[in-house]
């Protein structure tokens, strides 16, 4: 009987090793396809861009240092790597996105998993018609402001709005002005309103999210900041562009 039962236990030892190997086979199988179809879609994007006026360069060294301070950002850097840079217009505005990579520094120290510990980072951004505007930033609000040292928010009184957004400016008069009952309007009502925040620094309307950028983001967060920018009244930015 013990005999039997070490025998049996082999057998389901042997099993589940092979188990293992099959998943771990077919993982990678399955990681080199999906690697394959990234590359086979950036490469068919990186052809299409010239007919549309667009640039694209797959690793611009530098050109992601502009933006820091801006959404996942760091505060301040040197040389920093924009990856699938592309400029171009849209709508009949000037755009830029990118994506931003960066060793998280709480996901582990250096090692032969390393790349798997990369943060992906995917900024979009459009022009606004004046420049040098107010900062301004409208996201979710988080259990962590606190924490993070965020000061108060800028609230406007209208208790649906206070509720869904946070809202951080220096500038009241601006913040009122920007996000009018239209905007707002579009904001609680679009899906993209409560996925995608959004910022204005001088001459730029920028929104982002964690993961890697793909081509088929693109067109939907430049729609979703150009849907914005159509509602917000030019009056805003007459003061700053005159």
């Amino acid at each position: 009987m013990g005999q039997m039962v070490g025998i049996l236990v082999q057998v389901l030892m042997a099993a589940f090793i092979a188990g293992v190997i099959v998943l771990a086979i077919r993982t990678v199988k399955r990681g080199k396809r999906e690697d394959e179809r990234i590359r086979t879609e950036w490469a068919a994007f990186e052809a299409g861009a010239p007919a549309r006026g667009w640039t694209y360069e797959r690793r611009a060294r530098g050109r992601a240092t502009e933006y820091c301070g801006v959404g996942p950002m760091p505060s301040k850097g040197s040389n920093l790597t924009a990856w699938h840079y592309t400029t171009g217009e849209f709508r009949g505005r000037s755009f830029t996105c990118f994506e931003y990579r960066y060793h998280n520094p709480l996901s582990g120290g250096a090692g032969i998993d390393e790349s798997r510990k990369l943060t992906f980072e995917s900024v979009f951004l459009v022009s606004t018609p004046g420049s040098g505007t107010p900062f301004m930033q409208v996201g979710r609000p988080s259990k962590l402001d606190r924490v993070t040292g965020r000061g108060p928010r800028t609230l406007l009184g209208v208790p649906g709005f206070d509720e869904k957004f946070r809202v951080d400016s220096h500038d009241e008069t601006f913040v009122r002005n920007v996000l009018t009952d239209d905007v707002r309007a579009f904001l609680l009502s679009d899906p993209r309103g409560e996925k995608n925040p959004l910022r204005v620094r001088d001459d730029q309307l920028f929104t982002w999210y964690t993961g890697t950028l793909s081509p088929q983001e693109i067109e939907d967060r430049l729609n979703y900041l150009c849907d914005v920018l159509d509602r917000i009244p030019e009056t805003v930015w007459a003061p700053a562009s005159a």
